[in-house]
């Protein structure tokens, strides 16, 4: 979509959840942004969230087919990811898609080739790369603070299991949570992955592992350039929502550490206390997602490149495939071997 600077741009949002209505709301924060449609299989929802922003209720052939739209936003449930991409892209309407773009890695493919061959804007939704801590520490290790990078530790925990029904159709832990871990994993290290292991139980709820998945991993990846990252992840975290990681190079280290609702300390003759990690994901990456959302305006706007693409989508699906295969299997696995 090229619209000039000041143009109204008109939007459909698919899914009217919760990761829904915290991408519209900062939609609506944009400048010449209308909300125009909004669609969802709940009507009471997708009725709701339009009635909030002055938007109508459509459903996905209606959005679609009205040419004065020219971005679609893409939050409803994973399933539904790569058709709306697929049909969004030859309706040639700029995509923002929340992760993953699919559960397989077939139609992953077909979507981002659907995208180049359509041209348009297609960015896929890894908020965790604008998240202002995050960021600034890439930014350092660009600037060579810490020297040549090495090793990669991230800490990836969630307060507590979504429902067991949720996880039967969500593709798996290593899909549906860690793929966040496999994209920092890329973004951070700037290298590709050439062996993955990894290894998990069930330590929560007997109901997951009957569901036929696990709630804790421990993932080691070897990059083609030699350098290592591990991936510690669980399902529960009594404290909160724990996402921190590290990463040693050749002259330092660099950490980055958990959000708090406040920086308060408080010091007694007992202890020093603070708050514990924010609660959840929402809380966590407020302002990421808030970036995350003012970027695709920019790219959408400004024909600003966008910086995590359907590419980097299909290349975190390869590694969730891989280290679903590794855990299943009990070996290392090599890709593109």
């Amino acid at each position: 979509m090229t619209e000039a600077a000041g143009k109204t741009i008109d939007v459909a949002v698919f899914g009217a959840g919760r990761i829904g209505r915290i991408h519209a709301a900062n939609l609506a924060r944009q400048p010449g942004v209308r909300l125009k449609y909004v669609v969802d299989v709940n009507r009471e929802a997708a009725a709701a969230l339009a009635a909030q922003h002055g938007a109508q209720v459509a459903d996905i052939d209606g959005a679609l087919g009205d040419a004065a739209v020219g971005a679609s936003v893409i939050c409803s449930s994973t399933d539904t990811h790569s058709e709306l991409i697929l049909k969004s892209s030859a309706a040639g309407k700029a995509v923002f898609c929340e992760k993953p773009v699919d559960l397989t890695l077939e139609r992953a493919r077909a979507c981002a080739e659907a995208v180049e061959r359509a041209g348009v804007v297609c960015m896929i939704g890894f908020q965790r790369r604008y998240d202002p801590t995050f960021s600034a520490l890439k930014a350092r290790l660009e600037a060579g603070e810490i020297g040549t990078p090495e090793m990669l530790i991230v800490t990836s925990r969630d307060p507590g299991a979504p429902p067991v029904e949720y996880i039967k159709h969500s593709g798996g832990i290593f899909k549906d949570m860690l793929i966040h871990d496999f994209d920092i994993f890329r973004w951070i290290l700037d290298d590709e992955a050439h062996t993955v292991h990894a290894t998990g139980s069930c330590l929560s709820d007997p109901a997951i592992a009957d569901a036929g998945d696990i709630d804790s991993t421990a993932v080691t990846i070897r990059t083609k350039r030699g350098r290592l990252c591990q991936i510690n992840t669980a399902r529960r975290a009594a404290y909160g929502y724990d996402q921190r990681f590290e990463i040693l190079g050749s002259a330092g280290m660099l950490q980055a550490g958990n959000v708090k609702p406040t920086e308060v300390v408080a010091w007694s003759k007992t202890a020093v206390a603070q708050d514990v990690p924010e609660a959840f994901f929402l809380e966590r990456y407020r302002a990421a997602y808030a970036r995350e959302m003012a970027h695709f305006h920019e790219a959408v706007t400004q024909g600003v490149r966008v910086r995590t693409t359907v590419a980097d989508g299909l290349k975190a699906l390869e590694l969730a495939e891989a280290a679903a295969q590794s855990w299943r299997e009990g070996r290392v696995v090599t890709l593109g071997a």
